[in-house]
């Protein structure tokens, strides 16, 4: 499987120990299998390059866990978003949808009880979907095969951004929607 990384520096061996604990799929190397999403995420930051990186992932002998965007989905981010133990252990590699990037807001609403939990997965559910792939394991490491890296052009990164807020706008539409249907805040 070909999957892809973008950062602030050329990464030929990850370390799955650098990074959030409370992200998503717990702490690990996050990559995904589409190379144009991939770049989207890709960060202007002043005097850094945005670096690029494709590897290749031999999946043979790996444990991996794949969600669908459901409850079980919610109630892992859930978990490790609280920096609760990743109960998910045995895994070498977690694939699944990535919750969007106001999270925060919407768990936010939900931990102090302002919106119920069925509402929230609603919202969480709601937009595009993509997809992220956890390398969790030295295992899974060991089975990446680093292909090459290159940095992204800033009009590439200026046009990825625009992109990115245009999604992010038709998002918050589509929770304000969501919002409205659930007559909460009548």
């Amino acid at each position: 499987m070909n999957i892809y990384h973008v950062g602030f520096s050329k990464i030929e061996t990850p370390d799955i120990h650098f990074g959030r604990k409370n992200a998503d799929f717990g702490q690990g190397f996050y990559v995904s299998p589409n190379k144009d999403f991939a770049k989207k995420w890709g960060k202007k930051r002043k005097g850094l390059d945005t670096i690029f990186n494709e590897y290749v992932l031999d999946e043979t002998g790996l444990n991996i866990k794949t969600f669908e965007r459901n409850e079980e989905w919610f109630n892992y981010i859930t978990n490790n978003r609280q920096n609760k133990d990743d109960y998910l252990k045995e895994y070498d590699i977690i694939i699944g949808p990535i919750a969007n990037d106001t999270i925060y807001d919407t768990y936010g609403a939900l931990t102090s009880e302002m919106i119920p939990v069925d509402i929230v997965l609603k919202i969480l559910c709601a937009g595009p979907q993509y997809t992220q792939i956890v390398l969790k394991t030295q295992k899974a490491v060991d089975n990446l095969k680093f292909i090459s890296s290159y940095v992204i052009p800033q009009e590439e990164l200026l046009k990825n951004a625009s992109s990115v807020r245009k999604e992010e706008i038709e998002y918050q539409e589509e929770m304000s929607k969501i919002l409205e249907e659930s007559g909460l805040f009548e």
